[in-house]
C-alpha cells in the first residue's frame, strides 16, 4: 500500500496565458513555463514546449508552427492545449514517479461551461485521476494568504498575461467579480504599436514585454530610464537600433491600465456596503505578472484612495492557491467549480 501512495501525487496547475505553473503537493512548485508549444504541421506532433518553444515564436519555417494555446485567459487552441496539458503532466509523471494524480486547476473566472470541459477533459486524458477547478482570483487569495472564510470581505485583483480579474471575496465565496481581457499581453501588443506607430520600427512581443518588465511604469519612474532596441526599420527594410524612454513606455500602455483600474472601480461599486469598510480598511490586494508594473500599486491607491499592497511573489499566488487547496481538500471543496470525479 506504501508503495502505491508513494506513486499518486497531488498537482496543482496555474494554467495562465502567458506561463504554466506546476506545483506538486509537499514538493512546491516544480514547474513555470511559457504556454507555447511547437508543433509540427505535418506529423502533428508536439517538438518543444515552454521556454524552448517560446524561442521559436516568429522564427519558424514553415512546417513547423509555434502558437500560444490559450489567448485572453481562456483556450484559443483546444489540441494544441491538450498536447501542451499532456506533454506537462507525462514529464511530470514520469520525473517524479507519480501513478494517476489529482489534479486542481486554476482557470478564469469568466470560464464557459464548454470551456470547462475542454480543460477537464485534457487532463483526464493526460491521465489524471480527478480533476477540480478553482477559478482563478480564488486561488489567487487563497495563495496570498488571504483569509477567505472569514465573513468580512477581501479584494483581490489578479493581472496575468490574457485577463485581469478583480474579485471580492467573503465567507469562502465570490460576492462580486469582474474580468476584462486586457492584461499583460495587451501592454506588450500597446508597446508593439506604439513603437510602429511613433518610431516607425518593427518589434516583436518578445522585444516589447522586455521593455516592459525593465523600463514600463503606470506612473512616471523616480528616476526616468532608457533601453536600446532592435528592430526592423519600417521604410528601408532593414534592421535597426533605437532608445526607447520609461516615459513613452508609460503614454503607450497608458490607456490599458486606465481599463484596468476602471474595472477595479466597477467592481468596487457594486460591492455590498459592509464588505466595502472592509476593503476601505484591508486594502487591494495585485497579484500576477502584472503587479510587478512599476508604480502600479501607486496608481491604483490614487485613483481609489484606498491602501494597496503587491502580494508575495505575486507570480505564484495562483499555483500556491491550487497547493493549498490540494492540501486541505475537504474544507475547501466549496470553493470549487466542479467536484468531478473519474471513478
Amino acid at each position: 500500500m506504501k508503495l502505491f501512495n508513494l506513486g499518486s501525487k497531488d498537482i496543482g496547475i496555474d494554467l495562465g496565458t502567458a506561463n504554466v505553473l506546476v506545483l506538486l503537493k509537499g514538493k512546491g512548485i516544480i514547474l513555470n513555463e511559457p504556454s507555447v508549444v511547437a508543433l509540427d504541421m505535418k506529423t502533428k506532433k508536439i517538438l518543444a514546449t515552454g521556454n524552448e518553444a517560446k524561442e521559436m515564436l516568429g522564427r519558424t519555417p514553415e512546417q513547423i508552427k509555434a502558437v500560444k494555446p490559450l489567448k485572453d485567459g481562456v483556450i484559443a487552441d483546444f489540441t494544441a492545449t491538450q498536447l501542451l496539458l499532456k506533454n506537462i503532466i507525462y514529464k511530470i509523471c514520469q520525473r517524479y514517479n507519480i501513478g494517476r494524480p489529482r489534479v486542481v486547476v486554476g482557470v478564469p473566472s469568466g470560464i464557459t461551461e464548454v470551456e470547462e470541459r475542454a480543460v477537464e477533459e485534457s487532463i483526464l486524458q493526460a491521465g489524471a485521476k480527478e480533476v477540480y477547478l478553482i477559478e482563478e482570483p480564488m486561488a489567487a487569495a487563497i495563495g496570498a494568504n488571504m483569509d477567505i472564510a472569514e465573513p468580512s470581505g477581501n479584494i483581490i485583483v489578479d493581472i496575468g498575461g490574457g485577463t485581469t480579474e478583480v474579485a471580492v471575496i467573503s465567507l469562502g465565496g465570490i460576492v462580486v467579480s469582474n474580468s476584462i481581457r486586457i492584461a499583460g499581453d495587451e501592454l506588450d501588443e500597446d508597446i508593439v504599436n506604439y513603437i510602429k506607430r511613433e518610431k516607425n520600427l518593427a518589434i516583436g512581443t518578445t522585444t516589447a514585454e522586455q521593455i516592459k518588465k525593465e523600463i514600463g511604469g503606470a506612473m512616471p519612474l523616480a528616476t526616468p530610464s532608457s533601453m536600446e532596441i532592435r528592430g526592423r526599420d519600417l521604410s528601408s527594410g532593414l534592421p535597426e537600433t533605437i532608445t526607447i524612454t520609461s516615459s513613452e513606455v508609460e503614454v503607450a500602455m497608458k490607456e490599458s491600465i486606465e481599463k484596468i483600474i476602471e474595472v477595479i472601480k466597477q467592481t468596487l461599486e457594486k460591492t455590498p456596503p459592509e464588505l466595502a469598510s472592509d476593503i476601505m480598511e484591508k486594502g487591494i490586494v495585485l497579484a500576477g505578472g502584472g503587479a510587478l508594473i512599476k508604480n502600479i500599486d501607486k496608481l491604483i491607491s490614487m485613483v481609489t484612495e484606498m491602501p494597496v499592497y503587491i502580494a508575495d511573489n505575486p507570480l505564484d499566488c495562483v499555483v500556491k492557491g491550487t497547493g493549498k487547496t490540494l492540501e486541505d481538500l475537504e474544507r475547501l471543496k466549496a470553493v470549487l467549480i466542479n467536484s468531478r470525479k473519474r471513478k
